[in-house]
């Protein structure tokens, strides 16, 4: 069976995440994009909230993390915020991407991410 997904793109908050002691002093904006694996069926065969994932309150959740205690490197910053997926039991896997669009990075780029997959073991 495929699962069916439910996607938070684009969520947007301040933190003071990376390895430089100007980046946790100043801070900046993160990107997070969220593709949450999961069977939609129960929550839809009786149209009940409570048998799927609120992404209103995973949104909230998520930026929680973000706006959270710094880390150095994007790839713990993805890590917290699958666990924080997983969290759900009804979240089977979970994609997550950090855009870090102002990293400092001293050439032009466009984005600069780590994508990460985590499933239930």
């Amino acid at each position: 069976m495929s699962l069916d997904r439910i996607e938070v793109r684009g969520l947007r908050a301040w933190g003071r995440h990376g390895y430089l002691p100007a980046e946790r002093e100043l801070g900046q904006e993160f990107v997070v994009d969220a593709v949450l694996g999961l069977d939609t069926r129960p929550a839809a065969s009786g149209d009940d909230l409570s048998r799927t994932v609120d992404y209103g309150t995973l949104a909230g959740r998520l930026v929680a993390v973000i706006e959270g205690e710094p880390v150095n490197l994007l790839e713990t910053l993805a890590d917290r915020l699958a666990k924080t997926c997983l969290e759900d039991e009804t979240v089977s896997e979970v994609e997550i991407t950090v855009h870090k669009p102002y990293a400092p990075v001293p050439h032009p780029f466009t984005d600069i991410a780590v994508k990460i997959k985590r499933s239930r073991p």
